[in-house]
Order: structure tokens, then C-alpha cells, then sequence
């Protein structure tokens, strides 16, 4: 087997084959603590949960059975206690455990959702990046990916490129790539100018027309540029200039205001 990437295949566990009986390196815990939990497939860590198996079938074969039953991890998660308990292989206690371990992933993500900030004016583009604007003595160009109740996801901006802005160094594909990967509903543009000025340029309002219509193209919504000064005043109009309030580029056709 590969030192990789662990296999994922039926034929290497046999349901009449009890996993004590399998060679150490093949059994779930072992796969779970060699490769780790994000490179173990799914029957695995249902595997490790389930722990035992039952006379003639190997608890990698009752993982698998529940995968077959429910079609996918999200179906399954939303199975409830009689559901899985009604399955011969499937005891109440295995059933609790799998209902316990689906529920805590669901609170796990609830609170990562509740600690992202939400971003619904160019002050809160202005708070979530200004602490790493603030340090750049260089130009710097952030995407903020948004889910659809605007909540910054991941919960920091990404930075996507740093040194002197040129249009053509702002490719769409690193813009939209991490909205892509977390499935994000819109981006927010925020670039800072170290000068101080927030006035844009010729070079930045061609720039976000681009990036807004390449959003077009592949379904994300652009809600804004921001461009950031320098003014220690959070009222100041020379700390940030908001480039869909300024009305200098036309956002409307990617999904309108805020």
C-alpha cells in the first residue's frame, strides 16, 4: 500500500474477514492514525466510530452498508435514532454514538459561523483588513469571500498578491479561486494604497470591471471595491473610498446592492 494515500477498496476488506485479522496497517484506527483524519475515507472514520463489527461482517462492511443506505455523509447525518437502530447491524448504542458524533461536527460549524464577521458596509471591510493593511509599506490586494448571510469566510481576508498593482498581475483565477474552493455565495475587492490616498486610479477601476464581470461568469457576486488610506479618523472620508458608493463602476448586474 502506498505511503500516501490509504486505499479505498473494497477487496482489501473482505466482510467475512474480521478486522483483528487484517494486517495492522489495514485496520481503521491504524489507517485513521497513520494518514490522519482529512486523508481516510468516509467508511473509515465511520469505521472507527462503529468500532466493532458483527458475526460474518467486519465493521468496514457495516460502514460501508450505511453509505449504500443513505447515498452520502449529509443524508446520513440527518438520519435519525430509529433510522439507524432499525438496521440489523446497527445497534442502539452505535446508532447514539454516530447521532452524538454528526450533532458535535454541526456545533462545531455553528461556532465557527457565529465567530466570522459580517460584512455589510465598506466600515466593515475597513475593520476586517485595516489590521493588515495598516503594517504594508507596499500595495496589497485582498479578497474577502462572503457566504450568502454575508459572513467572512475563511474568517481573515485572503491576500492574493503584494507589490506595485498592476492590472494584469490581478488574474480572476487567484481572485475567485478561494470563493470557489468555500463555496461563497459574493467576494468583497479590498486593495490599500500606502501613499494615503484612497483616490482610485485609471488601473483600479478597470481592474474591479473586469474582476466584476469575470464574477459574472462564474456565478460570484463582486458587492464592492474597497481602496484603503491611510486616515487614523474612522470618520474620515480619506480613509477608505468604496468604489460601488462612489458610483465610478457599476456593480448592479452582479447582484445589486447589499
Amino acid at each position: 500500500m502506498s505511503r500516501g494515500v490509504p486505499p479505498s477498496n473494497d477487496s482489501l476488506y473482505p466482510a467475512a474477514v474480521r478486522i483483528r485479522d487484517l494486517p495492522p496497517d489495514l485496520q481503521p484506527r491504524e489507517l485513521l492514525e497513520r494518514f490522519g483524519p482529512a486523508h481516510v475515507p468516509d467508511d473509515v472514520l465511520l469505521a472507527v466510530l462503529l468500532r466493532t463489527g458483527m458475526p460474518g461482517r467486519n465493521v468496514l462492511d457495516l460502514a460501508r452498508e450505511l453509505l449504500r443506505r443513505h447515498r452520502s455523509l449529509a443524508e446520513l447525518s440527518r438520519a435519525s435514532l430509529a433510522e439507524l437502530a432499525s438496521i440489523k447491524s446497527i445497534k442502539k448504542v452505535k446508532a447514539l454514538t454516530l447521532i452524538a458524533a454528526f450533532e458535535l461536527g454541526r456545533r462545531v460549524r455553528d461556532e465557527q459561523l457565529r465567530d466570522r464577521p459580517t460584512i455589510r458596509s465598506p466600515a466593515d471591510v475597513d475593520r476586517a483588513v485595516r489590521p493588515h493593511a495598516e503594517r504594508e509599506s507596499v500595495e496589497v490586494f485582498w479578497v474577502l469571500p462572503l457566504n450568502k448571510k454575508n459572513r467572512l469566510i475563511p474568517r481573515h481576508p485572503v491576500e492574493i498578491t503584494r507589490g506595485i498593482l498592476d492590472a494584469s498581475l490581478v488574474h480572476p483565477r487567484e481572485v475567485f479561486e478561494p470563493a470557489i474552493r468555500t463555496c461563497s455565495a459574493a467576494v468583497i475587492l479590498c486593495h490599500n494604497h500606502p501613499s494615503g490616498d484612497p483616490t482610485p486610479s485609471a488601473d483600479d477601476l478597470a481592474m474591479t470591471r473586469r474582476l466584476v464581470e469575470a464574477g459574472r461568469t462564474v456565478d460570484i457576486r463582486v458587492l464592492d471595491h474597497v481602496i484603503l488610506g491611510r486616515a487614523a479618523d474612522p470618520d474620515s472620508p480619506r480613509r477608505y473610498c468604496s468604489l460601488r458608493e462612489s458610483g465610478l463602476v457599476s456593480f448592479d448586474d452582479s447582484g445589486g446592492r447589499r
